[in-house]
């Protein structure tokens, strides 16, 4: 099979507006974004937005799996302890989650959440992670008695609740101390 060619630099570059002013857009709106409205803020014609994503879950599903890219691969990111390294991750889960919940609305709204694109990223982020909560815990940072989803699903009901940053963070840092060890 011959290999598959690279994309030109200028597809590339319009592959990246798309998602840039997509991405913006959707963070900014509670109502549904056009994709008419993606490619004005874009700067490129329908076309070129279509040749790039053939319809609006393709275009959704680019740009989550882009942020669980971005989670996971913070998770890598080396920090003073384990324990440290685990409660920076999951402030960083936290904020993807509280930031892109429009993006995940939308998603929701065009896929089944319970089918394979969702169990498959969310395998991802698990795997990323666990290497985390597994060091902290130990290194006796962090308690031993919780897995990786009970902390997750702990931090995924505080990305749900309402209200602007000075309100949901210090139900996060409460949160968070808890999982520490006395």
């Amino acid at each position: 099979m011959p290999p598959v060619p690279a994309k030109r630099a200028d597809a590339e570059r319009n592959r990246a507006k798309i998602l840039d002013a997509a991405r913006a857009a959707f963070a900014e709106s509670d109502a549904e974004v056009s994709m008419a409205e993606i490619s004005r803020r874009a700067g490129v014609g329908m076309a070129t937005l279509y040749r790039n994503f053939p319809s609006r879950q393709e275009l959704i599903e680019a740009l989550y799996v882009d942020e669980v890219d971005a989670v996971c691969a913070a998770a890598a990111l080396p920090a003073d302890s384990p324990g440290a390294a685990l409660l920076a991750w999951l402030r960083r889960f936290y904020a993807f989650f509280h930031s892109k919940h429009p993006l995940a609305s939308e998603l929701l709204r065009e896929i089944d959440g319970a089918g394979p694109f969702f169990s498959g990223n969310r395998d991802r982020v698990l795997a990323a992670a666990a290497p985390l909560l597994e060091a902290a815990q130990a290194s006796g940072e962090i308690r031993a008695d919780l897995t990786l989803e009970q902390v997750l699903e702990l931090v995924l009901a505080i990305a749900r609740v309402r209200g602007d940053g000075s309100y949901v963070e210090p139900i996060l840092d409460a949160a968070l101390d808890g999982l520490r060890t006395a």
